[in-house]
């Protein structure tokens, strides 16, 4: 099953200043490790964009997702990065439950070259990068997060896993694109114009993401209905709209004028994702 939340290129439209529009995105981030995400994909709203865009949001997002033993190799300096030091520590816990360090462990890794022979050399956090085999069903390239599982450390004795890195994958695609994916599942738009979620209509959604959930965010002051220049009242129903399987206010009786994106991906996914 996979989980994936969509945001707008215009998610930072209100940040008065970079250090807040960075600070807004890793609470993005920290909702999608915190309940399991497997992808964000950050999708253009051209009309909504400010200073800082989908290129802006996709950068601090794929930062935060990479291992903080990863980073300055794989990032470098950018000026999208001024002010990472905010971002929020994600943690983000193996998917197999084994712990970071120690024989055994599994560790997020970074592809830095494919040589002949189905060999990669992989940077890990060790030392120095080391020399894998990749698993002949894995098509792996330069740049690439892969799952490394350490079972020696000295001297040092590791493989290739076909387990999914640690933590959320990020890309940059179109909304139809988005919700057109085999593996999309439940599609879901929040707004505060959809159907009420109560304790009765969650019972009725219950068991509908098992094959699969995808859920769509708004920006502040430009919500889904707006992006797609849709009427806002047609999507109070249970009828499919837009390419979503149904649209949902999450916070009802709201007790602010705006709820901001980022509180609504955790408003959103903490009732999505109980278990039956």
């Amino acid at each position: 099953m996979t989980r994936s939340v969509l945001v707008p290129s215009s998610l930072c439209r209100e940040a008065a200043d970079k250090r807040e529009a960075t600070h807004k995105v890793g609470l993005v981030a920290r909702a999608a490790t915190v309940f399991r995400v497997d992808r964000v994909t950050v999708f253009p709203d051209l009309d909504g964009d400010r200073r800082w865009g989908g290129g802006f949001v996709s950068t601090v997002l794929a930062y935060a997702a990479t291992a903080p033993y990863l980073r300055k190799e794989a990032w470098g300096t950018r000026d999208e990065l001024e002010y990472a030091g905010v971002l929020p520590p994600l943690r983000a816990a193996a998917r197999t439950g084994s712990e970071s360090n120690g024989s055994g462990s599994s560790r997020q890794g970074i592809v830095t070259e494919v040589g002949p022979d189905g060999r990669v050399r992989v940077n890990c956090g060790l030392q120095h990068p080391i020399s894998l085999v990749a698993p002949p069903e894995m098509a792996v390239d330069e740049g690439e997060r892969v799952t490394v599982r350490i079972s020696s450390r000295e001297p040092v004795r590791a493989r290739i896993t076909d387990e999914s890195p640690p933590g959320f994958a990020v890309e940059r695609a179109d909304l139809s694109a988005a919700l057109g994916r085999e593996d999309a599942g439940f599609r879901v738009a929040t707004s505060r114009h959809g159907e009420v979620l109560t304790t009765e209509r969650l019972g009725t959604l219950a068991g509908r993401a098992d094959d699969g959930l995808t859920v769509a965010f708004g920006a502040p002051e430009r919500g889904l209905p707006a992006m797609l220049d849709i009427d806002a009242a047609s999507v109070a129903s249970d009828t499919p709209h837009a390419g979503f399987d149904c649209w949902l206010n999450t916070v009802p009786k709201q007790g602010s004028e705006v709820v901001r994106t980022e509180e609504a991906v955790f408003a959103t996914l903490a009732p999505l994702t109980l278990p039956q």
